[in-house]
């Protein structure tokens, strides 16, 4: 996604002669909104799936009945330790895809605007606040959370049988990815208005 956004970016520039400007569009709009979000779309498509069709056919085969029979709590059995697990993956995730997409967006700029790996890294340090990846991985437990807790709301909302887990399983990726997207969308709101 950065890649096509400095490909595009590249070409505005190019024509007003403000190339090393690609470093400032690619840092900025890669670690503060692109990384994260695009990190959590992805996790919700494929975790946030997986935990409500997991959950969804314990419950058709009354595993969690069990479990309960047991004394055991399926919230805290099931729903903690997938939640914990994305509060750890999401934010090592996207420091993961914010260094890729650095790196994309200098072989753009290299290849498109001839500015060089080292003019850069060095217009990087100067031009992209460390506050810009603060807010980034910042919002990457709250992704980790709407994930974690729609991808089980959901499986445990399975009443039928197979067909029913299918149908909860892409309900939880819609419904993840749209709840991201908005408290994505009011993170903006808001840190604009506090001018960060």
């Amino acid at each position: 996604m950065d890649i096509v956004i400095a490909y595009q970016g590249a070409e505005q520039l190019r024509t007003i002669g403000a190339n090393i400007f690609i470093v400032d569009l690619v840092g900025t709009a890669l670690l503060r909104e692109i990384g994260p979000l695009v990190v959590a779309i992805l996790i919700a498509g494929r975790s946030g799936s997986a935990y409500a069709a997991q959950i969804g056919t314990m419950k058709v085969t009354e595993e969690l009945d069990a479990l309960r029979t047991f004394g055991l709590s399926p919230t805290e059995l099931l729903v903690l330790p997938r939640m914990l697990a994305l509060l750890v993956a999401l934010p090592l995730l996207t420091v993961y895809a914010d260094v890729l997409g650095v790196f994309g967006g200098m072989l753009i700029a290299s290849n498109q605007l001839n500015v060089s790996f080292t003019a850069f890294l060095t217009r990087f340090e100067e031009a992209v606040a460390l506050r810009h990846f603060l807010i980034g991985i910042g919002k990457a437990p709250f992704f980790a959370v709407i994930i974690a807790l729609v991808g089980c709301y959901q499986g445990f909302q399975i009443r039928g049988g197979v067909d029913d887990v299918g149908r909860h399983t892409t309900i939880s990726v819609v419904q993840s990815i749209f709840l991201v997207i908005i408290f994505d969308a009011l993170c903006s709101i808001l840190l604009n208005w506090w001018s960060l």
